[in-house]
Parts: C-alpha cells; sequence; structure tokens
C-alpha cells in the first residue's frame, strides 16, 4: 500500500519532479568539469606505518630533505659538458635555482660527475630539490609553474628546436597522471555514446526509448561527479574515482533504465493508459532497482573499511553514483515515462525493423533445453569456470615491472629518457633512516662504521647501481678520515653543506642512507630490495646499529606497506561483502538457498575475473592488444580488492532482475520450472543489452593510458560478460531447475494482494 501511494503520488507530481531535476541537471553539468583539479593526487594509506614514520623524520629533521623533488631531462645536439648546450644547462639551473620554491640544484655544473651524462653527452638530467615546506599536493599544483619557467628560458636560447626537454619526478608522474585520466574519461565518454545508443536502439527498437536511459547515464555522472567535488574538500578524493564514476555511472545508470523502460513498455502492451503503467513500473521494476541498487553499494561500502585513500574514495564515489542513478530511475525516469507514455516507441517503423533483436522466441527455446539438461548445463559451465580460475592460484601481488608509468605523458617520457641513461633508479630511492639514541650522534665513529657496513651490505646486492650517505662521499674514504671530517660538522658544511644537510639531521641524531637501484630492476624486484634492507635493519645484523632506529621509506618501501595493510584488510572485506549481500537478499526473496546460491555464483564471477586478468596482465597472453609492451609480472594490489568489491556488486544487478523476475512468476504461478523458463526468457534480452553496454563501457578503460585503469576496465568487463553469458544464463537457470520448490523456503508462495499489487 505505501508503494503503491508512492508511485501515485509520483506520477501525479512528475511535472514537479522533472522541473527539480532539471535544476539539479543543469548545476551539475555546470559544477562537474570542475572536480577533477579538486582530487588527491598521492593517496595512500592512512594508517601510521614504517614508510610514513621515515619519510615524515626525513622533511621534519633534516636541513635539506630532499624529499620532494622534480628531475628534468635536456637533450640537445651538442655535448653537455661544454660549449653551447652547456650555456644552455647553466640558463636552466640558474633559472630553477631563482623559484622561490627550490632548495637546490644538483647537475653535471655542480658536481662534476659524468653520471649526469649520457655516453655521447647529448642528454643530461639535473635534479631540484623543493623546499622541506612543499609538500605532496603542493608540490603537484608547482609543476605546471616549473615546466612554464624552464620553456620560457628554453625559448630564448640559441637553436631553440634542437633541444628537448622534459619535466619528471613523482610530483610530475602524479600531476600527468592526474591529467590523462581525466582525458580517458571525457574521450571514451564520448567515443561510448553512439555505441551505446546504437546498442540501446536495437534493445528497443526505438529511437525516443534508446535515448532516455543514455540521458539518465549522462546525469548520473554529472550529479555524482559534482558530489564528489564537493567532498573533496572535506576529505581527500582520490583521482582513481574519477574514471570509476564514469565507468559506474554509466553502465549502472543504463542498466537501471534499461529494466525500468521495458517494464514500463510491457505495461502498456498490456492495455494499461501511461500514467497506471508508470506506476506498475516503479512497483515492480523499480523494487527491483532499489533492491539491486542495495545489493551492489554494500561492495562500495565494504571499501569504507580499507586503509588506502583509493580505495576509500572508489568506496565512497561508488556509493553516491549508484545511489543518484537509483534515485534518478526510481524518480525521473517514471515522470518522464509517464509523461511521454506510447510516445516512447517512436518511430514506429524501427520497431518493426528490429524486431529480431528482441524476441523472446530464441531463449524461450534455451530456457526450456536448460530445463531438460540441468546437470549437463552445471557441469560444462561448472568446468569453464574451472579452467579459467586456475591462473589466479599463480597470482603474484606486487608493483608492476613495466607500464607502471604513463609514457604518452611527459612525466613519463622523461622517465624513459633516464632508462636510456641508466639513472631511472634516482626517480624512486629507497631511503633507510638511522636514527641513534638520546645523547649520541650519527657521525660517531662507531655508528659510521655501522652505516660503512649497511652501505656496504646493500651496494652487494647486484640490483643496486648506488649508495649514497655519510660515508659514501668520496671513495676509498676511511671510517678514520670520515670521523675526523665530521668531528667538526660546521667546518665540514663550509666544503660540503649541501650533501651533510641531505644525509644528516640537523641535531646530528639521524642518517640518511639513499639506495639507488639500477635501470634493468623493476618495481616488482625493488619491493623485494626493501624486504632486504628491513630484514637487514630489524635483525640486529649490524652490531653497531643494534640499538639504533633504522626505518625504511620512500615510494617503493610505501608501496610495500599499503600492499601489506590492504592484504591484511582484505579478509574482512570478503567476509564483510558476502554475509551482507546473502542476508539483504534473503530478506528480499525470503529464501535461504537464494541468497546462498548467488553468494556462491558470484564468487566464481569473481575468480574466473582474476584468472583472466593474470593471464593477461601477470603473464601477458595478449597484453599487446591493450598497447603493452610485455607482462607486468605482478598484479598491484588494489586491482584485485577493487574488483572483487565492484564486480560482486555490479553482478548482482542481473542476479536481482532474474531473480525478481522468476520469483514473481513463481508467486503468480507456484511452479518452479515454469517461473524460471519465464524469468530467462523474460530478462534474457534485457540482462544482454545491459551487459553488452557495461562491456563496452568498461572495455573502453582497458585502453587506458594508466595501467590501473586498464586492470580495473579489463577486469570489470570480462566479469560483466562473463556474468550475463556463464553465470547467469546457464548456472543459475540450472541450479534453479534443480533445487525446484526448495529454491523459496522457507517464504513460499504470495499472492498478488500480499505483494500489494493491484488486482488485474
Amino acid at each position: 500500500m505505501i508503494l503503491s501511494t508512492i508511485a501515485r503520488v509520483l506520477v501525479r507530481w512528475r511535472w514537479l519532479v522533472i522541473a527539480l531535476w532539471a535544476i539539479v541537471g543543469t548545476i551539475a553539468f555546470i559544477r562537474a568539469p570542475k572536480t577533477p583539479e579538486r582530487l588527491d593526487l598521492r593517496g595512500g594509506t592512512l594508517k601510521p606505518t614504517e614508510g610514513r614514520a621515515a619519510d615524515k623524520l626525513l622533511t621534519t629533521r633534516f636541513a635539506r630533505p630532499f624529499g620532494e623533488f622534480f628531475a628534468i631531462t635536456v637533450e640537445g645536439p651538442s655535448s653537455f659538458a661544454d660549449g653551447p648546450a652547456r650555456a644552455v644547462l647553466d640558463s636552466l639551473t640558474i633559472t630553477a635555482r631563482r623559484q622561490a620554491y627550490v632548495q637546490s640544484v644538483v647537475s653535471y655544473a655542480t658536481q662534476g660527475d659524468s653520471l649526469f651524462l649520457s655516453k655521447d653527452r647529448r642528454t643530461t638530467f639535473f635534479l631540484v630539490a623543493l623546499s622541506a615546506t612543499v609538500t605532496g599536493d603542493h608540490a603537484n599544483l608547482l609543476v605546471r609553474a616549473f615546466r612554464n619557467e624552464m620553456q620560457r628560458t628554453l625559448a630564448v636560447v640559441p637553436n631553440r628546436p634542437a633541444y628537448l626537454l622534459r619535466v619528471t619526478g613523482r610530483s610530475a608522474l602524479d600531476l600527468d597522471i592526474r591529467t590523462v585520466s581525466a582525458q580517458d574519461g571525457s574521450r571514451f565518454e564520448l567515443r561510448l555514446l553512439p555505441a551505446t545508443l546504437v546498442i540501446l536502439v536495437l534493445a528497443f527498437g526505438a529511437l525516443v526509448a534508446a535515448i532516455l536511459p543514455l540521458a539518465i547515464g549522462m546525469l548520473a555522472i554529472a550529479v555524482s561527479l559534482t558530489i564528489i567535488g564537493m567532498l573533496a574538500s572535506i576529505t581527500p578524493m582520490s583521482v582513481f574515482v574519477l574514471n570509476l564514476t564514469t565507468m559506474i555511472g554509466l553502465g549502472v545508470g543504463i542498466d537501471y533504465s534499461l529494466l525500468m523502460v521495458t517494464r514500463f513498455r510491457e505495461e502498456l502492451a498490456r492495455g494499461h493508459r501511461r500514467r497506471e503503467a508508470a506506476e506498475r513500473t516503479l512497483m515492480t521494476a523499480g523494487v527491483a532497482v532499489f533492491n539491486s541498487g542495495l545489493t551492489v553499494v554494500v561492495g562500495f561500502g565494504a571499501l569504507l573499511i580499507t586503509p588506502m585513500v583509493e580505495t576509500r574514495s572508489v568506496g565512497i564515489g561508488g556509493l553516491i553514483v549508484v545511489a543518484v542513478a537509483v534515485l534518478l530511475c526510481t524518480t525521473l525516469l517514471p515522470a518522464l515515462l509517464a509523461t511521454m507514455g506510447r510516445a516512447i516507441d517512436h518511430p514506429q517503423w524501427l520497431a518493426r525493423r528490429l524486431t529480431w533483436y528482441h524476441s523472446p522466441q530464441v531463449w524461450e527455446k534455451w530456457a526450456r533445453s536448460l530445463a531438460r539438461h540441468p546437470v549437463r548445463a552445471l557441469a560444462v559451465g561448472g568446468t569453464i569456470v574451472g579452467v579459467l580460475t586456475l591462473p589466479a592460484f599463480w597470482i603474484r601481488i606486487g608493483l608492476p615491472a613495466r607500464n607502471w608509468w604513463p609514457t604518452q605523458t611527459e612525466a613519463g617520457a622523461g622517465v624513459e629518457t633516464l632508462s636510456r641513461m641508466g639513472v631511472s633508479g634516482y626517480i624512486t630511492p629507497i631511503r633507510i633512516l638511522v636514527e641513534v639514541p638520546q645523547g649520541k650522534q650519527a657521525t660517531e665513529a662507531f655508528t659510521l662504521r655501522g652505516l660503512r657496513t649497511l652501505s656496504d651490505s646493500m651496494r652487494s646486492d647486484p640490483r643496486v647501481l648506488d649508495v649514497r650517505s655519510l660515508v659514501d662521499l668520496k671513495p676509498g674514504m676511511s671510517i678514520l678520515a670520515y670521523s675526523l671530517l665530521y668531528s667538526d660538522v660546521d667546518s665540514a658544511r663550509v666544503q660540503h653543506g649541501d650533501f651533510i644537510d641531505a644525509y644528516l639531521s640537523r641535531d646530528g641524531r639521524a642518517a640518511l642512507v639513499d639506495v639507488i637501484l639500477r635501470d634493468s630492476t623493476s618495481l616488482t624486484s625493488a619491493m623485494q630490495v626493501v624486504a632486504r634492507a628491513r630484514a637487514i635493519g630489524q635483525s640486529n645484523q649490524i652490531k653497531q646499529l643494534r640499538n639504533d632506529r633504522v626505518l625504511v621509506g620512500g615510494y617503493v618501501a610505501g608501496s610495500v606497506d599499503l600492499q601489506a595493510e590492504m592484504l591484511r584488510t582484505f579478509p574482512r572485506l570478503i567476509a564483510l561483502v558476502l554475509s551482507a549481500t546473502a542476508i539483504m537478499l534473503a530478506i528480499a526473496f525470503r529464501s535461504i538457498l537464494v541468497p546462498l546460491k548467488a553468494v556462491l555464483m558470484n564468487s566464481l564471477s569473481v575468480s574466473a575475473t582474476f584468472g583472466l586478468i593474470v593471464l593477461v596482465f601477470q603473464h601477458g597472453y595478449g597484453a599487446s592488444l591493450f598497447r603493452l609492451d610485455g607482462p607486468t609480472e605482478a598484479i598491484f594490489v588494489l586491482v584485485p580488492v577493487l574488483v572483487f568489491a565492484v564486480v560482486f556488486g555490479l553482478s548482482m544487478d542481473y542476479e536481482v532482475f532474474l531473480l525478481s523476475r522468476i520469483k514473481e512468476a513463481f508467486d503468480r504461478t507456484g511452479k518452479n520450472t515454469e517461473a524460471t523458463m519465464e524469468g530467462l526468457s523474460a530478462t534474457a534480452s534485457v540482462i544482454s543489452s545491459a551487459a553488452l553496454v557495461m562491456i563496452c563501457v568498461f572495455g573502453a578503460f582497458a585502453f587506458a593510458r594508466v595501467l590501473v585503469m586498464q586492470f580495473l576496465g579489463f577486469g570489470l568487463a570480462v566479469a560483466v560478460l562473463l556474468d550475463a553469458t556463464l553465470i547467469r544464463m546457464v548456472l543459475v537457470p540450472a541450479f534453479m531447475h534443480l533445487m525446484g520448490k526448495w529454491n523459496w523456503w522457507p517464504g513460499g508462495r504470495r499472492t498478488a494482494a500480499e505483494r500489494g499489487e493491484p488486482r488485474h
């Protein structure tokens, strides 16, 4: 009764509903484009970790910490050691040094070290350390200003076209990732709209009906991005939420709209007037959309318990976009349908030409075939899922070995230039901090011996290119000589000021050891070097450092900490999603077996998806299709977490659509086999069309320029494909046939009066 009252009120005041959403939509389309610049670039874990402690010690206790820095690569027509090219290098370094936010500049000119030159001396790089007060997103904001200053200086040098300058480094890479993420989102939206419209026209056989879901999806994206932009001023929202909002908003918005519009047309075909048809649509398909939305948000809501800004942002973004999509489909869409009526079927000639696409005859035949051979269907389908899942048992979690930085950007191309020079390890050094107890100094001979042992131990690793520390100032210098040098630190600073300030804290109690990795050492292997460094520091192998505090930080160490935290949280997330989904489905369908079956089937879908991700990305089979130059060798820890949470939720869309229709038929007839066949044949066309839209949307992002988005786009597209075909069209109905009336125990059969539906 309450539901029917709400439906009548909504349809009666439909013009007010449309007007309110028109106002909201106008504001959203104006404000949504401003959201990307408000998103957080760095992210990371919110919990205190060893890596964060090391980075904090470095930025707060060292005079020149060299924490945030830019790396500038310059390619020229002649040697940068002397002559005109050297003059260009000097001009660039002078300009860099003049910037108020720059702390120091290290180059071939200041060091005289051939490390800064390529073998032919026509390529060089220099490092620009930012002030200690410049951290995180503040550094990211300075990238564009610094790039402009460099280009202005380069613009006035003789033979300007012969020089190629790129600004890279952690901050520059972060900024470029945000930029290409926004560009990819806009680019894919424009490309997806025509393809999606074609699919919807095929599904409905009507242009007007096809435009409605598309409009709802676009409006869901705009409103969600606007809300996310507002939240970004209160809590950190990662840049990853940008493309995911586009993917989920377009996919879910169209999915739900497709179900609603299809049901409305069915009600019109039964002879109901437009207002009554809209009311009945809201009371049937609207309830299915609401239940589906609840199951989807479970996955996103579970991400809120994770310790990482990126995953929590996706969780918040997912909750927002699904809630907005459900609200649009249960308010604005029924109002529009009640207003348009049979005009939704225009043009009629198109519908007649496309009846073959949404004809139920093929699906009815398929449903009858499954009813006759449910055991065979389960066996074949289960075998296929098992084979696809096998590679997942060899999944390797870690930073990918290649394709991590987008090479199509200035910062990514800069990393490639450094790699050709053999010095890209300077971008992401492993930073070991040694803090001595109160009352002692890191420059004492005893501690210096420990630092030398630590330095030699790390340098002996074949994956390490260089080690820099207080005892690595000059090759061959003895501990005695270092002790004499540092016995008067103030005097030593006169000659080696920048070096000492970078590797010795202001109070003299902490020393930094920078471990530079070889270019042949991938980020995947770098995580093992971090583990080795921590093992050395914590195992008391170096007797001189036994009473000291040893911390390992830097980009790779932060990734190791993040991975450990995520893997620790993942089992709880899985348990929460499975249990919450099962409980919600049990309440919605008044059954025990149905939710257990749904959880099992969705788990099969997720496991098969993991297997294909490992096969394509980790092992590289077919990776070239996605413009990758080889296997990643590892899967970033965010991927299994996000894929599980998002896929499990989205898979429930089709589960709820199918089960709602089967339950409706079962309540009417009390015959499980007939109800299953009716539900399958009635929803198969809708599910197939909705899945095709989602596969196009998600699959487009498999070709994004950011590897994480490629992981997710591919994973979600594959999951939807498997779910809408193998799971929902084979395994679920076969299982329903086998279980018979036990599917609905203990809820039993409900009459139309019990469901609150009008008699007809």
